[in-house]
């Protein structure tokens, strides 16, 4: 079983994608609506890649995957980010 940490180990993969740590912004679940900072989703790293999780309903909000050069990303879980 992997242990979960919370979106604060998103930092470095976020400051990737956005060119800064956007832990601090508001997403909101596509899911079921919980809206709160992306420091607070539940995180699993050990994964095939890292995917974040909401605190609420336990939907798949955000997958990174890849190598370092070539970042994959998907924030389809997400109804909005900031």
């Amino acid at each position: 079983m992997m242990d979960p940490v919370d979106g604060n180990a998103l930092g470095g993969l976020l400051a990737e994608v956005f060119g800064a740590d956007v832990t601090g912004l508001p997403g909101t679940c596509g899911s079921c609506g919980w809206r709160g900072v992306v420091a607070q989703l539940i995180v699993y790293r050990d994964a095939p890649g890292t995917v974040a999780r909401c605190r609420s309903c336990t939907a798949v909000l955000m997958v990174f995957g890849g190598r370092p050069a070539i970042r994959c990303v998907d924030l389809s879980g997400l109804a909005s980010l900031g």
